[in-house]
């Protein structure tokens, strides 16, 4: 299964990643401290959430040590583009619009997002011209 191709994470998985994107390479026990700050987690929990996430392709192991080094597959901005691209295809039947006019009514953007909305759809009018 090629890079771009690996299953759409669960909500457990993703938050293992969001820990592995903030930490970089990390044991099971860096891991857990993470998560362990805003819910606790068993060390044995997330000892398997690791091994089934190496098994699906979403993680990778280092096992040169004693104590095996996990990190992410992607990095998270390919992660979200396929989660979007997922949710896109899915829920709004491949229509950007649909989603970013959802997106927006779910949720107020802030000035500042607002500014990075334009900013971003003014250089791809650009770049379509």
């Amino acid at each position: 299964m090629s890079k771009t191709n690996l299953p759409r994470p669960t909500d457990a998985e993703l938050v293992i990643l969001r820990a592995l994107w903030k930490l970089g390479p990390s044991t099971v026990r860096r891991v857990q401290d993470e998560l362990n700050q805003n819910q606790p987690t068993g060390y044995t929990t997330v000892l398997k959430m690791l091994q089934i996430m190496t098994e699906k392709g979403l993680v990778s192991r280092d096992e040169s040590e004693r104590t095996h080094v996990y990190e992410a597959a992607l990095p998270e901005e390919e992660t979200q583009k396929q989660l979007v691209s997922d949710l896109m295809d899915r829920a709004f039947g491949g229509s950007a619009r649909k989603l970013v006019l959802h997106a927006l009514s779910v949720k107020r953007a802030s000035r500042k997002e607002l500014a990075h909305i334009r900013q971003l759809l003014d250089e791809l009018e650009g770049g379509a011209k």
